[in-house]
């Protein structure tokens, strides 16, 4: 009897395990395609993404967060990816094995994917088409190519025990010269593996190709002309930047702002057809387009936005000018009856957040926004409408693409991020960072110009104050105040010695309270704690 060599058993199962993979990809590729006709949402991997995201402990997201900051999603599909390839390329090798196998596991997956595609917010019965034909399609894919594996007759004969030439012999002659069989069938099933890769580029390719050829609203977006607000922002005093090369502009660009949110995939909102619905404990209902809003008297106004995620000296803040209508005008029209406490704002996505009802009535510029620092809103933050509340972390305000408001109670109803332990209500807390040097810099020996921004929305900062080692607290410089509902940036200068050296920052809102010193983690209503970091001094 012939003895078959290991390598040869070790490279057959490798193959068997790329078939798996080539046919997840080619599973994919389509199914993203026929999503950009069907529904853009009912991508296997968004959809699945999405439930995934919706199920994820407030630990974990904040794990996320602090590990990957605003890359999370990037990171989810990669991890998603590696997970399907993995579990793609066993379902190859029990596919060479067991056809029934294999292909029982792909139809698991597309079943996911359509389960998951068909409970999404807004989701019809056609979102499991993506998934479905994409499962189809993979299921031909690994066919064709465990068939083309080197002895892969099992399989072909329905698994029946017949003799596998890859495999000793079963005292059945051997007519073919030693290696034939194997080099036939590398040849075949890297043939079939090259038009299967091609098939899977192609679908991909033409997925993007028609998406883009059929995604309006960022051409819709490019040629928005914002009208003229009836209240223009206060021009920006002089001073607001401390000058401290290094420090965070005090203008947060669009493309820099930070962006945490629950879609995996930007939704891409018509703006013909957007419609916001005020509805709930009001008098009477109302509902507006994207023209009546253009139509409306609107606002301009400098606002920082904090994410309640943002650990201690994060970066997860930014100051722009907003552009919108203010929220009052909207409800005044409504009515809110007397019993409502509570605006319970819903995304296009599914996304909620609950607002306290007189944070969106009081003289504050909670708005509905379209504009952003004289730009229509991006796509990735909001548009064609968001929800911006001063004082408030974006968890129980900034919804972005934002569809209805329900005025409602507290006691009646909750939001998305209230259902998984946050608290219902979130202020944002006094904070200041350190951002000129970074921590474990190395700076050379005498004045060392040290600088930050500090915030406390709707209170305001008055004071900066550092710290170094053990020493006492000094008062930092303070540059110009543009609102209460702005950062403001602040200077110190360091006449540094060499050594290791903490330096530690705290600020002081303009009702007393100085930023403490005490360390609470994100959950439930945002992180406390004063940044201090080690730096060198040469």
């Amino acid at each position: 009897m012939r003895a078959r060599r290991p390598h040869a058993k070790v490279g057959t199962t490798l193959l068997a395990a790329l078939a798996g993979v080539l046919a997840a990809a080619t599973t994919l590729a389509v199914a993203q395609l026929v999503a950009v006709v069907v529904a853009p949402q009912a991508a296997p991997l968004i959809a699945v993404g999405g439930v995934f995201i919706d199920a994820t402990p407030p630990a974990l997201k904040d794990f996320a967060i602090a590990t990957f900051g605003t890359n999370d999603k990037l990171a989810l599909l990669v991890s998603m990816a590696v997970v399907i390839a993995l579990v793609a390329a066993v379902a190859g090798v029990l596919a060479r094995r067991r056809w029934a196998l294999g292909a029982g596991v792909v139809v698991v997956l597309a079943a996911v994917g359509a389960a998951a595609a068909v409970t999404r917010p807004s989701a019809s019965a056609v979102a499991v088409v993506p998934s479905l034909v994409g499962g189809a399609v993979g299921l031909v894919a690994l066919r064709v190519l465990v068939s083309r594996l080197p002895g892969a007759r099992r399989a072909a004969e329905g698994d029946r025990d017949v003799p596998d030439r890859t495999a000793p012999d079963r005292d059945v002659p051997d007519r073919a010269a030693p290696g034939a069989d194997r080099g036939l069938g590398r040849r075949s099933f890297i043939a079939a593996a090259l038009v299967t890769s091609a098939v899977a580029a192609l679908a991909g390719v033409g997925g993007q190709v028609l998406g883009q050829a059929t995604r309006t609203v960022e051409a819709a977006r490019r040629a928005l002309r914002l009208p003229t607000a009836s209240r223009r922002a206060a021009a920006l005093p002089a001073g607001v930047e401390s000058g401290v090369v290094g420090a965070a502009p005090f203008v947060t660009p669009n493309g820099d702002f930070y962006r945490i949110d629950t879609a995996l995939a930007v939704p891409q909102v018509d703006v013909d057809s957007w419609r916001l619905r005020v509805h709930g404990l009001v008098e009477e209902e109302i509902e507006i387009s994207f023209q009546d809003l253009l139509d409306a008297d609107l606002i301009e106004s400098w606002v920082t936005l904090t994410c309640v995620s943002n650990v201690v000296g994060g970066d997860l803040a930014g100051n722009a000018k907003w552009l919108g209508l203010p929220v009052r005008e909207l409800l005044a029209r409504a009515r809110p009856t007397a019993d409502a406490d509570m605006v319970l704002s819903t995304s296009i996505d599914g996304f909620s957040a609950s607002t306290p009802l007189a944070a969106l009535t009081d003289d504050r510029d909670a708005m509905l926004a379209i504009g952003m620092n004289d730009e229509p809103l991006p796509a990735d933050h909001g548009f064609p409408v968001r929800m911006v509340v001063p004082g408030l972390y974006g968890y129980v305000s900034a919804t972005k693409w934002v569809v209805d408001l329900e005025v409602t109670r507290f006691a009646d109803a909750r939001a998305y991020w209230t259902d998984r332990g946050w608290s219902e209500k979130g202020p944002i807390k006094t904070a200041s960072r350190i951002e000129v040097p970074r921590s474990l810099d190395r700076v050379p020996a005498g004045q060392v110009a040290i600088g930050g921004t500090a915030w406390a929305q709707q209170r305001g900062v008055t004071a900066v104050e550092v710290q170094v080692d053990d020493g006492d607290w000094a008062a930092a410089t303070l540059a110009t105040e543009a609102s209460i509902d702005t950062w403001r940036q602040w200077s110190f200068v360091w006449d540094a010695t060499p050594g290791s050296h903490q330096l530690t920052v705290r600020a002081t809102d303009a009702t007393g309270e100085v930023q403490t010193a005490d360390r609470v983690d994100t959950v439930p209503d945002g992180a406390t704690g004063q940044h201090s970091i080690v730096v060198t001094v040469e």
